[in-house]
């Protein structure tokens, strides 16, 4: 019988999540790390310190109590698949199946990062705020807030503002603005700038504010033949990524260049591919073979203060 063998098919499968790295935007906004069991404990050890003037010896700074647990879950996917449409599969739709369950595969990071962002008006992170939260405060930092509005009504650029459902470009990209310097603004439990050297940024919309996002943060010149003032900032460096699971008036704003990220990929095991295929059981008892994909993986919240929430409002409207 000429068909395709579990080889063949688990072969191809691996050729095309090699393939793909999934979303470009899930390593500029998570760090990822392996695990070796369960839970894995991340114990956040505050900001190195400052230099100081020698005065008295030595002023060692230890590490603080703050920290999270990730707890690695079991995920999998599987398609079952008549022997039939592997022996007569001329038209390569087998392959195209396996091609997708990769593509969903490599995807399934986004799809967890993406649940993090909705959740995280109301999940605390490691400081025990909600990780979108105005109230976030650590040692001599004071309070912050990475959970910002931004007024359409009371943008600073003359002309048109549009709505929250379709600003323009030059109010977006004030929105924007706003949220970088929000996030440059931030300090540690020092007291100290964290993200004084920051430079590239990533900023996440939904679907409907992609298009002007884009326009907004391309265009050379505003209407009206004004500067693009983020042409001007030229020690910015932007992306814009469009995340289809996000929905509303919000968009997020992260830094993209630190060392530690706004969130954490943790995996225990990598993705493998099992099957029941010739000579098995399942394809005795139902002419077919089955495919699954299965990993043990997690996130988790890492830097809150790499993170700022925009909310878009127009008061009077």
């Amino acid at each position: 019988m000429n068909k395709l063998s579990s080889r063949a098919i688990i072969g191809e499968f691996f050729k095309r999540l090699n393939a793909d790295d999934g979303m470009a935007w899930i390593g500029a906004i998570s760090n990822y790390f392996t695990s070796d069991q369960d839970t894995e404990e991340y114990a956040w050890i505050g900001q190195s310190p400052v230099m100081r003037e020698w005065i008295g010896g030595r002023h060692a700074k230890g590490f603080t109590s703050n920290g999270i647990s990730i707890e690695n879950k079991h995920f999998e996917a599987t398609i079952d698949i008549p022997v039939k449409h592997l022996r007569r599969d001329k038209t390569g739709q087998v392959k195209v199946r396996i091609g997708e369950l990769a593509t969903r595969t490599n995807s399934h990071w986004a799809l967890l990062l993406s649940k993090l962002i909705e959740k995280g008006e109301t999940t605390p992170c490691y400081d025990g705020h909600f990780y979108f939260a105005e109230t976030h405060k650590e040692g001599k930092s004071g309070t912050q807030s990475n959970k910002i509005e931004f007024d359409l009504a009371k943008a600073a650029i003359n002309g048109e503002v549009g709505t929250v459902d379709g600003p323009t470009e030059a109010a977006l990209r004030e929105a924007i603005l706003s949220g970088i310097q929000q996030i440059i603004g931030f300090k540690d439990n020092q007291g100290e700038p964290i993200n004084e050297n920051a430079s590239k940024f990533l900023v996440m919309v939904p679907v409907n504010y992609w298009f002007v996002a884009k326009s907004a943060l391309a265009v050379p010149l505003s209407v009206g033949g004004a500067t693009n003032p983020v042409k001007v900032l030229a020690d910015l460096d932007i992306a814009v990524a469009a995340n289809p699971r996000l929905t509303g008036n919000k968009f997020y704003v992260f830094r993209a260049d630190g060392d530690v990220k706004a969130f954490i990929r943790q995996e225990e095991t990598a993705v493998q591919v099992k099957a029941k295929a010739e000579g098995s059981e399942y394809e005795f008892d139902h002419d077919a073979h089955q495919y699954g994909v299965d990993t043990w993986r997690n996130v988790g919240y890492g830097y809150w203060q790499h993170a700022c929430q925009v909310t878009l409002t127009k008061s009077g409207s």
